[in-house]
């Protein structure tokens, strides 16, 4: 049964978003009657039937519907510098999402290579993956911030903070492997830096503002590499 994704859904019926209504009628050549899934990003899955196959305002009547659909207990937050190639952080977005996240934040940082990102283009990323891989949460991707500022904006987070980085530790004997610092099921936000790296100085501020620093072994990770890496173990960590 095909599946798209309706995030504004209030009512039993319903009319599809016209791109979403051009692809089932004109892409899938569903029919009146046809059944169809729908989900809203926000934890609502359901089955619908269509009553109008129009191509730009398809008309669906729900037939069954649940809430919070694979709701988890605890939150995954990945904070990533953009890469320099878009397509790595689109590669990203669609994995992470696939496996399993519920915010990611883009952070400007003093050796990034790109300063600007269209979160649209991610957003659609987010969309297509959360199809492809049947999950009813939308993960949330938030406007690029200056480092500190980001930093700042997480004080009242609930949950652990880790900055995970290259550079030789001051007290080098606690920069302990991520899976040996983390406790699951605990909200989690993790800093992943630019290809150059977080600078001492933003180590350092990080730290200061309650972040603790970690490793994920001896490899050199590329930027899109190491948050892929964090996103999957982090969820492993937490299968029950």
């Amino acid at each position: 049964m095909h599946l798209f994704y309706t995030p504004d859904i209030s009512s039993t019926i319903y009319t599809l978003p016209e791109e979403e209504s051009r692809h089932c009628v004109r892409v899938l050549r569903l029919n009146t009657g046809d059944k169809i899934r729908l989900i809203d990003g926000s934890g609502g899955f359901y089955e619908a039937e269509i009553t109008d196959n129009n191509p730009k305002k398809c008309v669906v009547t729900i037939l069954k519907s649940e809430k919070e659909v694979g709701k988890r207990d605890w939150l995954l937050h990945i904070a990533i510098a953009p890469t320099k190639n878009m397509d790595r952080l689109e590669w990203f977005v669609e994995k992470a999402t696939e496996i399993g996240i519920d915010e990611i934040s883009l952070i400007i940082c003093n050796n990034n290579e790109r300063s600007t990102v269209k979160n649209e283009r991610l957003n659609k990323v987010a969309v297509a993956a959360i199809k492809q891989s049947i999950k009813a949460y939308l993960p949330k991707i938030n406007e690029a911030l200056d480092f500190k500022e980001f930093i700042a904006s997480t004080a009242d987070f609930k949950g652990e903070k880790y900055i995970a980085h290259c550079r030789v530790s001051s007290e080098e004997i606690n920069k302990r492997h991520i899976k040996n610092r983390y406790s699951a099921r605990h909200n989690v936000l993790v800093l992943i830096g630019p290809e150059g790296d977080f600078t001492k100085e933003e180590v350092m501020f990080a730290l200061a503002n309650g972040f603790i620093e970690v490793s994920f072994g001896d490899s050199r990770l590329r930027t899109e590499t190491a948050a892929l890496y964090a996103s999957t173990l982090l969820n492993i960590l937490n299968e029950k």
